[in-house]
């Protein structure tokens, strides 16, 4: 052997030891409770698997075999799936407890449930049951993939829970029904941990700035469509999430921990969090969350665990595990480890200090214990606080209803179905009725009126009332602007339904709803002679579309109105002429049959094609559209929560095949083999993607008809002010007067270092409905009202024009433009009267400018029709 390679593998063997040491230090002193005796026939996870925990990344088959050997050898563990993935991972959850409560499991979870019912539960039998009740504890782990240590303390803690034979083990066996969600979201870990494991080295590298530690795009956190699961406990809009809540809602915990990680160079937060809070929750709520905080930095101080309390994180948004179990009667809590995906096995932290996965997979199994300790301690005061949210009298504020028209046009099956899985109860009017005090969402005015038999009526009157209001009322009390994530989420406005409230009861004779509500679907007079007309309201038109495509019709799209039969038709509605399709004539009744129902759409035979006012149907305003080809850039820098969205309003709502092409591909992309490309919302800037040759090809392609669709900061990018691209100009560019205004001095400047950071949040808009006008008879807007709201995260809007098309405008008046949330009166007025949607014409194609999000997190969809018609409709108008 050479001196060099001698000397090369002395380095090695040093390197390995030197690592090795600091794992081996790190496990000797973050042990997991060795002083207490375990069930000797019982394997531990490192017995099991064959590793120490936190030496390796488990896979979620890794995770989902311990909890499976755990329910084989013992009595005290069930473990059952409660849904699957789109890349077909299972989601299960394991129940811990007794052999005894093991045998009554049944009774238990449906005593638990009663104790949600109180109105229908006297009170010697809810004294009864809370005697002897188990308090329910819920413990949920690795929502977001990259936060990938809880995984592996949930295997620790559920060894601890169902092997330890110590007395505090067996009483918290006796005391509590532990349910353990080991992982809420398996493909974004998984995809974590093969990426880690093919970027790792052999040698222990701490350095953040090495590849272990750089995650390349979309990442783990997010699950497949690249969302994020932790903002969708509420809006169900995946099956990770579908599932559970259909379980969470059979168990009802007392209690609830959400295990997360943060930066590597925080320190572990803890409960209690910070402002603002939602004001419809108990008000012992803050009490409870400084109890259970204060159980697990008990621990913390007993081992030397570093934490903080009572800052950054909030509770406003009823959409996260620590957040939802809240306004379902629980104590929601949060959990944040240091750590994150740049963790690795082991980082240094900016003081120097090793930060091992070993500790982080202790910290999160300390606390984990620490909760179910502190449960079974208060275990009848908890029981009790959670009997008296559901009361009529934990009731806040004067709304006593709220209404929901039905109508096929807007979302209503959607908001409708959502309150079902949550449990809330709906009934429907069986007959038309007035309200006297009918507020509107829209300014919040009250006036008389009337809604017609069909109407779907929610009292506040009922145990889900902290859950229903919270999601329901137009404008919750905000406390604090600088916020967490966002600041309104009014399901009503997020789904542009024309509702109402009303703060006296409603009269009128209603039957319960127990099942969700489907849209009017199927053929009137199927054996039509002349054509088949798709009307643009109805709420899946962009399907019937995408059907009609891939049956091979040749489909128009209705430039105006028509009437036939006393009905009047949108624009936007499809007309498919039997005279363009005679090749299909043999089968176009069973086609039409199909794609009606696999749509959810009512399609009309027509037997004439001269309409009675308006066009007729094949006037050259019934415009031919053919099927285009759509380009979604991804990658970075672009925004994979924005693009994932996109791609999830076309590939499961729309059921229309988009390609998504890498960022790094567009400066040698054949451009002519697109019709329309989409352009998401980037982080950092346009510029490592979109540089001047690629912004001058982009421009060659639109000249010569290629759509450019451009949302949120995109489309400022795309605006004279920045790129140049178009001469759309952005509104709140500073004139050179307000430039040398801006330049002067301002008391502002002598603000303190202290106060900035909490004076920041006066300045955004931190996710806020406004009041937006549609021009409807433009392409871009058909099928919508002419007024939505729209979701604002920044003071950006476009100047009106008459250089383009404004499809979209925020209300006139600084005083009534914001709807819902919060805003600045200086930015309220600033957005009042400008564009936030519209087309700029460029040769012989066009630019799409939709600068807020029109399909945000796939809850906030009024605005959603404008995306659709941008990328399959627009290209041919």
């Amino acid at each position: 052997m050479s001196e060099y390679r001698f000397r090369y593998l002395l380095v090695v063997v040093a390197f390995l030891f030197i690592s090795s040491s600091v794992l081996q230090a790190q496990d000797k002193r973050f042990q997991f409770d060795p002083d207490i005796s375990y069930d000797s026939e019982i394997s531990s996870p490192a017995e099991f698997l064959g590793y120490e925990l936190g030496s390796e990344y488990s896979l979620h088959s890794d995770v989902v075999k311990y909890l499976n050997y755990l329910s084989k050898v013992s009595d005290r563990i069930s473990l059952k799936k409660y849904a699957e993935t789109y890349e077909g991972r299972g989601l299960y959850f394991a129940v811990i407890t007794s052999e005894e409560n093991q045998d009554n499991i049944e009774e238990l979870r449906n005593n638990n449930l009663a104790l949600t019912d109180p109105a229908n539960l006297g009170n010697d039998a809810a004294t009864s049951i809370k005697s002897e009740q188990p308090i329910t504890v819920w413990l949920s782990y690795n929502v977001h993939g990259n936060e990938a240590s809880s995984s592996e303390a949930a295997m620790q803690t559920a060894y601890r829970l169902v092997a330890g034979m110590d007395a505090e083990t067996k009483k918290m066996r006796s005391e509590a029904v532990t349910i353990i969600d080991p992982m809420l979201n398996p493909d974004g870990r998984d995809r974590y941990v093969y990426w880690y494991k093919s970027s790792r080295s052999a040698v222990l590298n701490s350095n953040a700035d090495d590849i272990e530690h750089d995650e390349i795009w979309p990442g783990g956190r997010t699950n497949h469509y690249w969302f994020d699961l932790n903002r969708d406990w509420v809006w169900l809009v995946h099956p990770e999430s579908r599932g559970r809540i259909a379980t969470y809602q059979k168990w009802m915990p007392q209690v609830h921990l959400d295990l997360h990680e943060q930066g590597f160079n925080s320190n572990y937060f803890t409960m209690p969090g910070t402002t603002p809070r939602n004001h419809e929750l108990p008000n012992d709520y803050e009490k409870w969350a400084d109890v259970f905080g204060r159980g697990v930095i008990e621990e913390f101080d007993a081992h030397n665990i570093n934490y903080a309390t009572r800052e950054a994180f909030d509770f406003f948004y009823p959409g996260y595990g620590s957040s939802y179990p809240s306004n379902m009667g629980a104590i929601g809590m949060l959990a944040e480890q240091g750590g994150h995906s740049r963790g690795g096995r082991s980082v240094e932290t900016e003081d120097g200090y090793k930060l091992t996965l070993r500790q982080r997979v202790f910290d999160h199994y300390t606390n984990s214990i620490a909760t179910v300790r502190t449960s079974i301690e208060n275990r009848k005061p908890l029981l009790d606080y959670f009997h008296n949210a559901f009361s009529e009298d934990a009731k806040k504020g004067d709304v006593e209803a709220f209404i929901l028209p039905n109508n096929d046009r807007a979302y209503t099956a959607e908001l409708v179905d959502i309150m079902l899985q949550h449990g809330v109860e709906v009934e429907k009017a069986t007959e038309g009725f007035e309200v006297d005090d009918a507020y509107s969402y829209w300014d919040g005015s009250s006036d008389r009126r009337e809604f017609s038999k069909g109407s779907y009526l929610i009292n506040t009157d009922q145990p889900r009332h902290i859950f229903l209001n919270t999601l329901m009322k137009r404008q919750l009390a905000i406390g604090d602007s600088v916020m967490y994530d966002m600041s309104t989420w009014s399901a009503p406005m997020a789904y542009n339904l024309d509702a109402a409230w009303s703060e006296d009861e409603v009269g009128v004779s209603t039957t319960k709803v127990t099942e969700a509500p489907v849209y009017e679907n199927g053929v009137k007079n199927s054996g039509a002679q002349y054509a088949y007309v798709v009307d643009g309201k109805q709420r899946y038109t962009p399907n019937a579309l995408a059907k009609l495509w891939d049956a091979g019709y040749r489909v128009r799209v209705a430039k105006k109105y028509f009437t036939h039969d006393g009905k009047r038709y949108s624009r936007g509605s499809l007309v498919v002429l039997l005279g363009r399709n005679y090749e299909k004539r043999e089968a176009i009744v069973s086609d039409m049959q199909r794609i009606a129902k696999e749509a959810k759409v009512t399609i009309e035979g027509f037997d004439t094609g001269r309409m009675v006012s308006g066009m007729d149907l094949a006037s050259r305003d019934s415009e031919p559209v053919d099927k285009p080809n759509v380009a979604l850039m991804v990658d970075s820098p672009f925004s994979s929560y924005t693009a994932g969205q996109i791609w999830f309003l076309f590939d499961q709502w729309t059921e229309f095949g988009i390609n998504r092409i890498r960022s790094d591909r567009l400066s040698y992309l054949d451009l002519d083999e697109y019709d329309v490309l989409v352009l998401p919302s980037a982080w950092g800037g346009f510029s490592s993607a979109l540089d001047s040759t690629a912004l001058d090809k982009l421009k060659g392609w639109v000249r010569d008809g290629g759509t450019l669709v451009a949302t949120e900061n995109a489309a400022e990018f795309m605006s004279k002010d920045q790129s140049g691209f178009t001469s759309v100009e952005l509104a709140d560019e500073p004139s050179n007067d307000k430039k040398e205004e801006k330049d002067t001095i301002k008391p502002a400047a002598y603000t303190t270092y202290a106060a900035r950071e909490d004076s920041s949040g006066l300045k955004r808009i931190p996710g806020s409905a406004f009041q937006g006008h549609i021009d409807n008879t433009n392409p871009l807007a058909f099928g919508l009202p002419n007024k939505l709201f729209t979701l604002k995260f920044s003071d950006e809007s476009l100047v009106p024009s008459t250089n383009w098309q404004v499809v979209g405008h925020y209300d006139k008046d600084p005083q009534s433009v914001l709807a819902s949330g919060y805003a600045s009166a200086e930015n309220k007025k600033q957005v009042a009267g400008n564009a936030f949607a519209g087309v700029q014409p460029m040769g012989s194609g066009q630019v799409v400018f939709l600068l807020d999000n029109t399909q945000y997190r796939m809850f906030w969809v009024g605005p959603a029709r404008m995306m659709q018609n941008a990328v399959m409709i627009l290209h041919d108008m």
